[in-house]
This record gives C-alpha cells, sequence and structure tokens, in this order.
C-alpha cells in the first residue's frame, strides 16, 4: 500500500475499479478526483442536475477554450453552451485527454475481447440508475490522467499516464450538477498501465 493510500483513505471516497461513481455536487462545490495509486485514468461526465439532457461537452469546450488539454483557470461548456465546471487545481503534470470516447463494449470486441469485459460506457449507465436517472446518449467523456499523444503529423498514441500516486485534480460545479467518475477498466492498452486501479475523490 502507498503512503497515499494509506494516510488519507478515510478521508476520501473510493472510485472502485473498473466501476462508476455518480455524486450530485451544489453550484460553487468542489470535487477533487485523486489519483491514488498514479496511473488511473478517469473518466468524468457531468450533467445538469435539473435537465440531463443538457451535459459537458468536449467538442463544445474545446471550441470554447481553444485547446486540446484544459489547464487551471479553464470552464468546461455543455451541448447548450453553459458553464459547467472549472478547473481549479492540478498537481499532476497536466496531461489529460477531452478527444477520445469511453471505452464500451465494441472497442473491447475491436480490440479481440471475447465475452463480457468492463467498460466505461456501462459504468455511466449503472451510476446514473443508481439515482433513477438515465443519459439519453454517452457524451465523449472529460478523461481525467489520461496520456494521448499527438504527434507532429496528426497521428495519437495510447500511452501511460504521466501523473504521479495521490496526484489530484480539482473541479468546480458551475451549476447544479451530476457528476459521474468511472475508473477505466481498460486493460489492453497502455492507458492504465495496463493494471486498473481504484481512485478516490472528495467534496467540498
Amino acid at each position: 500500500m502507498n503512503t497515499m493510500t494509506s494516510n488519507v483513505d478515510s478521508k476520501l471516497m473510493r472510485i472502485p475499479a473498473r466501476s462508476g461513481v455518480a455524486v450530485e455536487l451544489a453550484k460553487g462545490m468542489t470535487i477533487k478526483v485523486f489519483n491514488t495509486h498514479g496511473h488511473q485514468v478517469i473518466d468524468t461526465w457531468a450533467f445538469n442536475r435539473d435537465d440531463i439532457a443538457e451535459s459537458m461537452s468536449m467538442e463544445h469546450s474545446r471550441a470554447s477554450m481553444l485547446k486540446l488539454v484544459p489547464q487551471i483557470g479553464d470552464t468546461f461548456i455543455t451541448n447548450r453552451r453553459r458553464a459547467i465546471l472549472t478547473l481549479t487545481e492540478d498537481t499532476t503534470p497536466g496531461v489529460h485527454d477531452t478527444l477520445i470516447a469511453a471505452c464500451d463494449r465494441y472497442r473491447y470486441r475491436q480490440l479481440g475481447v471475447e465475452g463480457h469485459h468492463d467498460n466505461c460506457t456501462d459504468n455511466l449507465a449503472i451510476a446514473l440508475e443508481r439515482l433513477g436517472l438515465k443519459a439519453q446518449e454517452t457524451p465523449c467523456p472529460l478523461n481525467l490522467f489520461m496520456n494521448v499523444p499527438v504527434g507532429a503529423n496528426g497521428q495519437l498514441e495510447f500511452a501511460a499516464p504521466t501523473s504521479q500516486a495521490g496526484q489530484y485534480v480539482a473541479l468546480r460545479a458551475e451549476m447544479d450538477v451530476v457528476l459521474v467518475m468511472s475508473a477505466c477498466p481498460q486493460d489492453v492498452t497502455a492507458v492504465n498501465g495496463m493494471a486498473p486501479t481504484d481512485a478516490h475523490f472528495s467534496i467540498d
């Protein structure tokens, strides 16, 4: 067990490896998402708590920020171009992804997996169902800690996260939201260092 896990687990809430968790945040509240072991990607979605059809949109946010990778102070917007989350802290090297769709059963079939494989698309649906909610579709997530280098020729690569154990990001809610986090179960490519693990979060 690493130092971060042994020292502060009692103060944090867990995102179980390969699973998803949904929480409600009132406007102005902040959630800190910890990469407990240092190599876990967290697929992250946010929905307007009063109208789940309005959700955080990576394509709209990129157009607003004019960036592929968010930095401290950047605000994500919804599919209706309204502010929903602001990145207020980032103790990692700042490597996150806004391009890659959530993994799903079709992705794993494409990668040669036979039978069921846990996936972020199902994790989103299950987490929302626990709150009695259902999304109309699976929006492209904010992939916290995910390392997808973009080459000079535009080529993408799946690489291991650059974050270290215990590093975190903080996101402030700009409206009342339902926020969903999935500890990505991808163990076929390098995005989780080939070993999905728990992550943790706290809410202020």
